[in-house]
């Protein structure tokens, strides 16, 4: 890893459009992490990546979590992220060492909070996730991760086991440089109010969600 710097020390990347500004000790309910602040000034984002344990430079165990408030802070069941990042954090904790992007500006994939909002009314009118966002006249995914290749860069990450069950993350890290040594499935079991969301997921974002064949009884 890197050098450790405190609240009035900074470090910046060798990708010098995001800078580490601070570091220090975050116990949770899932364990002893260390938070990472970054300022990325391309976007304006302030990020944190969450590392526990030791990180080796490779096949380290990594979760590039997008910004949801409505699941990660309100507990939404229209989604499964909040459910995504408990797990992610706890599996981080269990396996001894890992670390937890969170990334701010990806919020409903990239459009915004409020722009989110207005894409689950019309997805409560009967649209579905992909249909709402264009319905709006916004990106399906407007997400970079260019800012989290650069974090796991700066933490001395080559590559990574990372969880998730979105292709198209894997391939972006890719293309920034991160080797993906695997790729671990998070699937979180679905419910009544997430089913629809998760198949669209699935079937038109071509998110690996196979337990979803066992909810074929459910409703639509």
């Amino acid at each position: 890893m890197t050098e450790k710097v405190g609240v009035l020390g900074k470090k910046t990347s060798r990708r010098t459009d995001v800078e580490r500004i601070v570091e220090t000790p975050l116990p949770t309910v899932y364990g002893k992490f260390r938070a990472y602040g970054y300022l990325d000034h391309e976007r304006g984002d302030e990020q944190v990546a969450l590392v526990h344990g030791d990180l080796e430079a490779e096949g380290v165990l990594t979760r590039l979590h997008s910004e949801c408030l409505t699941g990660d802070a309100f507990g939404s069941r229209h989604c499964e992220c909040g459910a995504q990042l408990a797990t992610a954090l706890r599996q981080v904790a269990d396996a001894g060492s890992g670390v937890v992007v969170y990334l701010r500006g990806h919020e409903g994939r990239g459009i915004g909070l409020l722009a989110k909002l207005r894409a689950m009314a019309l997805q409560a009118e009967g649209l579905d996730t992909v249909e709402a966002n264009l319905a709006l006249g916004l990106p399906v995914d407007a997400r970079d991760y260019g800012a989290a290749a650069r974090i796991l860069d700066d933490l001395g990450v080559r590559s990574v086991r990372l969880m998730s069950n979105n292709p198209r993350k894997r391939e972006a890290l890719v293309r920034h440089g991160i080797r993906v040594a695997e790729q671990v499935p998070l699937l979180i079991p679905p419910c009544e109010s997430n089913i629809t969301y998760l198949r669209t997921k699935r079937e038109r974002l071509d998110h690996h969600l196979p337990h979803l064949d066992a909810m074929a009884h459910a409703p639509s």
